[in-house]
């Protein structure tokens, strides 16, 4: 009795979690409430990777992701595990356009992702000769799928390319910084693909999609932000994961993992820090430095996901100086095809999409602009004044917009999106295969299972779990983790 009291009390093992992103941080504070003894290290000086708040104008504000899928539970539940349902608010307006052909126009409803159901919808986005391509697509062959297939390839074989250019090109980018073109169906668009695998032209695919959806009946709102910015969740977890026993050390790289004969050594500047268990929760290249001696394979696997680079750029106008201009009323924002040749690929109305942030400052209205895709990042080296005055002259060609803003504030975000070619989900199970090799080491965040906030909290929660399981079930892999190691 004494001997299995003494194991119930017994934490099972230390885990060492590398990155302070939020998938770093939900891997910790699942950890944690499992009882494992957890240690976070982040390199920077501060927690959130893409989450970030800022202020313009003195009002706080979003200066990375904004908004969370409600759709998908793993954000929201996290959220309210950590105390602050309260503040989770839905858009105020998801009032969305296209500003394409030189005018904003209604985003059209009835479509996965860019990808149609009712071509009826889109005569004010698409020309005569785009719809009649699309009317087509019945008296086309069937074009395969195979394992995986380009979103915007197979979009163009189907329904012609001012489909892709117009409507899916803008809404993936969005997502993912990334060319249609080469984005993995699969892995982007998995409903769509399990869809199209079913046969039949892809119109009654998207059908089909709509169809499953209604009859799920889901109720709530799509999206959810949080008062104050869903940068503050970032905060709020790692005040949960400290009050649940775990450590956050910030500023501290980590230089090397090294397997051990009980476990792993974590190598910081400082000290090494002794491991049963390690969750990887960091960009690819640099979970590919870091497994280089122990799994080259997998760190040759991620050495080859690439990444796009973008900007924000958020401005703050008096209100009584934007209020002639009706193109911003009512709007949540507009998104913008590349193929029109624009500089910014999509504007955020914040004030009028975010109550809180109308709230916080009355007297002014914010909006913020993001500009780069991959394979364009030369608008990145630009100095801040010159990212203002473009996205300032496209907001004047898109609003009729000329006033000048009382501030602006420019957030660069280099490497920020990892990019989900064909045959990355191949490449992912490549990765965790040969991680799996290694005692207790796993891997989570955008790379992995999709670059959303509920995915990285899900890639996590995975990670984390089977870490749990793992050293709970090897008991050989527990020794030296007592106060002492790591000193």
């Amino acid at each position: 009795m004494q001997r299995s009291q003494q194991r119930a009390e017994t934490p099972p093992g230390h885990v060492v979690v590398i990155g302070g992103g939020i998938a770093g941080l939900a891997a910790a504070h699942r950890l944690v409430t499992t009882g494992v003894r957890v240690t976070l290290l982040e390199a920077t000086d501060r927690l959130g990777g893409k989450l970030m708040t800022g202020e313009v104008a003195g009002v706080q504000v979003d200066l990375g992701a904004e908004s969370m899928l409600a759709r998908r539970p793993e954000a929201v539940a996290l959220a309210e595990a950590v105390g602050i349902a309260d503040r989770l608010q839905p858009p105020a307006t998801a009032t969305a356009s296209l500003w394409t052909r030189d005018a904003l126009r209604p985003m059209p409803k009835g479509h996965v992702m860019g990808v149609p159901g009712d071509p009826a919808v889109l005569g004010e986005v698409l020309s005569p000769e785009g719809l009649a391509r699309i009317a087509e697509e019945r008296d086309l062959t069937p074009t395969p799928v195979g394992e995986d297939v380009a979103v915007g390839a197979y979009v163009a074989d189907r329904l012609g390319r001012e489909v892709v250019d117009r409507l899916v090109e803008p809404l993936l980018g969005g997502v993912y910084a990334g060319d249609a073109y080469r984005i993995s169906m699969r892995a982007a668009v998995p409903q769509l693909f399990e869809a199209v695998k079913e046969g039949g032209p892809l119109l009654e695919a998207v059908g089909r999609i709509q169809e499953r959806a209604a009859a799920r009946q889901q109720a709530g709102p799509v999206f959810q932000g949080i008062e104050g910015g869903i940068g503050t969740l970032p905060a709020a977890v790692g005040d949960a994961v400290r009050a649940g026993g775990g450590d956050i050390l910030t500023e501290t790289p980590v230089l090397g993992l090294t397997r051990t004969e009980t476990g792993w050594a974590v190598r910081t500047d400082a000290r090494t820090i002794a491991a049963d268990g390690i969750v990887l929760a960091t960009p690819a290249w640099s979970a590919g430095t870091l497994l280089a001696a122990e799994s080259p394979a997998a760190s040759a696997e991620l050495s080859g996901v690439e990444y796009a680079s973008m900007a924000l750029v958020t401005l703050a106008f008096r209100r009584t100086d934007i209020e002639a201009y009706s193109a911003l009323r009512g709007r949540s924002g507009f998104l913008v095809p590349p193929v029109d040749g624009h500089t910014i690929k999509a504007s955020t109305f914040s004030s009028n999409k975010w109550q809180w942030v109308a709230d916080a400052a009355p007297g002014l209205f914010v909006l913020r602009t993001s500009v780069g895709r991959y394979g364009e990042e030369d608008h990145l080296h630009r100095e801040d004044e010159e990212l203002v005055s473009v996205s300032l002259r496209d907001l004047a060609a898109a609003t009729g917009l000329t006033a000048r803003p009382v501030d602006s504030e420019v957030t660069r975000w280099i490497g920020g999106l990892p990019q989900y070619p064909v045959g990355h989900l191949a490449r992912v199970a490549r990765i965790r295969d040969e991680v799996a090799k290694l005692p207790a080491l796993r891997v989570c965040g955008a790379v992995y299972d999709g670059v959303g906030i509920p995915a990285c909290i899900a890639s996590a929660h995975r990670a984390a779990d089977e870490i749990t399981r793992e050293i709970i079930a090897t008991p050989t892999l527990v020794r030296g983790t007592g106060s002492e190691a790591g000193q």
